[in-house]
């Protein structure tokens, strides 16, 4: 396995050995050194192309020496469109990086995203941006922060759904819990926002990401759920989504109009 192959995944909490790539280098503080170990790729939204696109590296990328069991990786992704994302990696090595086959994990990984490059596709409409800022703020580290964003999106969704059905409730953004625990108790017996799988515990869920706010959640534990709580929040969003469609497909057959003749 080769470096790029691990900066192409996920990073991992596991050291992973790789081929050789930074044999009889001092590894001095500081020094710069050309390195070629493959082409980096990863998927995100490209607005140009309008679709999730892989970006490539070039196969030659420059890495700076922190320690001997630290470096620090420069790279530019690009679409075919031209589309570019600049993205960052500190990579740790178990024992001493310029040895051979180093074990070695990603430490931490940045991305500098622009207007044409998102980590979310347009799927998710006003929600994209936080969904964005959700994920970048976990994979700089951030977990609190992330956690906050997740909580956002599920407020705004709940809001929303409450004022296209016309539910009234008491003002919520800076005020008493207890009114949101009322609003979405309404939205989801109207709309069933939440999926069936945890329609039981919107509230709960709700109140995990509430925690960071509380200070009930510090960085260790915002990162460690962050996964968990996203995949919820995505489930409420595609949820609220598949239910439009679902409507929106009833309309264009004229079910709607039939089951008005029938009462």
């Amino acid at each position: 396995m080769r470096l790029s192959d691990v900066l192409s995944k996920p990073p991992d909490k596991e050291y992973v050995q790789i081929d050789a790539f930074l044999q009889n280098k001092a590894g001095k503080v500081g020094q710069k050194v050309d390195i070629s170990t493959g082409t980096v790729a990863l998927n995100y939204f490209c607005v140009s192309c309008g679709d999730i696109r892989t970006f490539w590296s070039s196969p030659k990328l420059t890495c700076i020496f922190v320690s001997k069991n630290l470096i620090s990786v420069d790279c530019v992704l690009t679409c075919g469109c031209g589309a570019s994302v600049p993205v960052w990696f500190l990579i740790e090595s178990k024992k001493d990086i310029t040895g051979q086959a180093p074990a070695i994990r990603i430490l931490k990984k940045s991305v500098k995203l622009s207007d044409m490059v998102r980590i979310n596709d347009k799927r998710y409409g006003e929600f994209t941006p936080l969904l964005d800022k959700a994920m970048q703020a976990y994979t700089d580290g951030l977990g609190a922060g992330a956690v906050v964003y997740l909580r956002k999106i599920f407020e705004k969704i709940t809001v929303k759904t409450a004022k296209a059905v016309n539910i009234e409730y008491a003002q919520y953004e800076g005020g008493n819990p207890k009114n949101f625990s009322d609003l979405l108790k309404k939205v989801d017996e109207k709309c069933s926002i939440i999926p069936k799988e945890f329609s039981a515990n919107g509230y709960k869920l709700f109140r995990e990401l509430s925690g960071v706010v509380h200070g009930e959640y510090d960085e260790e534990a915002g990162l460690k759920n962050f996964e968990a709580l996203h995949r919820l929040v995505i489930g409420i969003l595609e949820n609220v989504i598949n239910h439009k469609e679902l409507l929106d497909a009833i309309t264009v057959l004229g079910w709607n109009e039939e089951r008005g003749e029938d009462k």
